[in-house]
């Protein structure tokens, strides 16, 4: 039922509407019922794209330079250009595309504006201002500008040293992400008081779970950051110690995966069945995969570290574990996400078993970029239980098969799913007509057959020894003799895959700002923002759900439980002494 500041599903409320002189009523834009909140995203938004269009023109560079089809720079800058192009599409593409579309998100469910708008400015301030000093420390370094630029990878961790203003501006950029959230749960204090009984909006609901866990795991990083990489790159301190700092990282480095996967997972249960022509299919199933994302997301980091040598296998073991457990939530997804589309196809009138498929608005960019990215997220979660396997972990850990995964991941499952999204939720952020819509039609298509080739080689290579991060990639004879025959065909997908992918890329940056510069008010706005109400409610499944304290607690405790005692072993001979050698057999 619609109250006057929220619904307890958070899809449609009252203050969407408004009555007309001729006492008709009609659904108001988002960017006329919260100008701020509209401009703070669009803002967030631009500035990812900015960032989507520099990295993935170094993703172009890096592609052309490996596969050796065109080399425009020396191998000793291919990896600056690696950094930049983790850097600004793991790190800043993501974390500004995350606050856009969940400040637009969390007003929408929850009808309340930002509470304060000096917070609003400040973390957007801080954010954008360590994305400046941490990527501008990377250009600086393709022109040796300033020694120890940045050659470091986004993976930064000791015993390899990156320029103080690089960690300074990566720890601001976590700490504006931070002051987002925090934003974000102030508006639904504010929610809260005005409606003591009901249930958290969905949305709401999932933008503050994902933010509890970014919360929770982001702070290991900031550790590692703060406390060693700032002071130690200044010369406070002389050494550092690598295992501390990697474990560290890493206990940051696999959850951060799932803050990237998150908001795809909102945009899959909230708008994609919009888009599909239905309704979403169950509420409690949707909170269900955040709690458990919540809870398992950050005890798993130890198994990108299955071939350090100063870390039990025991502690290994516990997180090979976890991360099985986290296909859990990815299957409900599955269930979820494709009932919602095959009720949406079967409302249009589809029949059969699988030929309600072809019915779906595969000609929309909005949908078929989304549910693209869904099918290629599915095939990303067969190559990572790969990588979550302690045995079979050893023959592709260090191997091109690793990034061919994480394209699928955050390269396409979050990346695609953004920009599709785009096309829906920018004209209602801007007011504007979407511009260049037969380009936007193939854009998704030609971003996806780009992942298909790039990251099937990679994954092909992978399994045959080929390294990553490799400018040069070098083989022993045994290892040449297996892939000579297939390595000219790999690096040809390869090239290919990756000029398809920046091709897609700035097909997309064309579509956004043609409609940012030319596009026109659009009436239709009133109709198209709107989200259905889901088949099975809130009503339906236990309050104890809404309980984030609960969770939270839960969720802290695993976490003791899976790094407690190796931290405290890492520590106990001293905070800045190199990691100890194994013991001999």
């Amino acid at each position: 039922m619609a109250t006057e500041h929220g619904s307890e599903t958070g899809f449609e409320t009252e203050q969407e509407y408004v009555e007309t002189e001729d006492g008709t009523r009609r659904r108001l834009a988002f960017v006329d019922r919260f100008p701020e909140a509209a401009r703070t995203a669009r803002i967030c938004l631009w500035i990812a794209f900015a960032a989507f269009g520099v990295g993935a023109l170094f993703g172009l560079i890096q592609a052309l330079h490996r596969t050796n089809t065109l080399r425009i720079i020396p191998s000793a800058d291919y990896y600056t250009i690696l950094t930049g192009h983790g850097v600004l599409l793991a790190l800043v593409f993501t974390t500004f595309g995350i606050a856009g579309l969940f400040h637009w998100a969390n007003t929408r469910s929850l009808g309340v504006s930002p509470t304060n708008r000096r917070l609003t400015q400040g973390w957007l301030w801080t954010m954008t201002i360590g994305t400046l000093l941490a990527a501008g420390t990377i250009v600086a370094g393709l022109f040796d500008a300033i020694p120890a630029s940045a050659d470091v990878l986004y993976t930064f961790y000791a015993p390899l040293e990156a320029h103080p203003l690089f960690y300074i501006g990566a720890a601001l950029l976590i700490v504006g992400s931070w002051g987002a959230g925090f934003d974000w749960f102030l508006q639904y204090r504010k929610w809260r008081s005005q409606n003591p009984d009901a249930r958290i909006p969905l949305q709401s609901f999932m933008v503050m779970t994902t933010m509890l866990m970014w919360y929770l795991s982001s702070a290991g990083v900031a550790i590692e950051v703060v406390f060693f990489l700032i002071p130690w790159s200044l010369g406070l301190i002389s050494q550092v110690d690598p295992l501390l700092t990697r474990t560290l990282f890493w206990y940051f480095g696999h959850p951060v995966v799932y803050f990237w996967l998150l908001p795809a997972y909102v945009v899959w249960y909230t708008v994609l069945p919009k888009l599909s022509g239905g309704r979403l299919f169950s509420d409690p199933l949707a909170r269900v995969t955040f709690v458990l994302f919540l809870l398992l997301s950050t005890p798993v980091g130890f198994h990108h570290q299955y071939t350090d040598p100063g870390i039990a296998s025991g502690y290994k073991l516990v997180a090979m574990t976890n991360t099985m457990f986290l296909l859990l939530p990815s299957l409900l997804t599955l269930f979820t996400v494709v009932a919602s589309m095959e009720h949406g196809a079967r409302q249009g009138g589809a029949r059969g078993y699988l030929a309600w498929l072809k019915d779906l608005p595969w000609e929309r960019p909005e949908f078929s970029g989304v549910a693209l990215a869904g099918i290629m997220f599915a095939a990303g979660g067969f190559s990572g239980m790969i990588n979550a396997g302690m045995n079979i972990n050893y023959l592709i850990h260090n191997t091109i098969w690793v990034p061919g995964h994480f394209h699928l991941t955050v390269g396409t499952a979050y990346a695609l799913t953004l920009m599709a999204i785009a096309y829906w939720l920018v004209p209602q952020l801007t007011g504007k007509r979407l511009q260049f819509r037969g380009l936007a039609a193939i854009q998704p298509f030609v971003w996806f057959v780009g992942m298909v080739l790039m990251s099937n080689a990679m994954h092909r290579g992978g399994l045959a020894g080929i390294p990553r991060r490799t400018a040069e990639p070098q083989y022993d004879q045994v290892t040449f003799d297996a892939v000579v025959g297939t390595v000219g065909e790999m690096r040809l997908q390869i090239a290919i895959g990756g000029t398809l992918l920046f091709l897609g890329a700035m097909m997309f940056l064309a579509v956004m700002a043609g409609t940012w510069a030319l596009g026109k008010p659009n009436s239709r706005l009133r109709v198209n923002g709107s989200i259905p109400e889901p088949l099975s409610g809130p009503e339906e499944s236990p309050r104890v759900l809404d309980n984030l304290k609960l969770w939270t607690a839960i969720a802290i405790a695993l976490v003791l439980l899976a790094y407690g005692i190796p931290l405290f072993d890492m520590v106990a001979d001293g905070l800045l002494s190199p990691g100890s050698l194994p013991v001999p057999a």
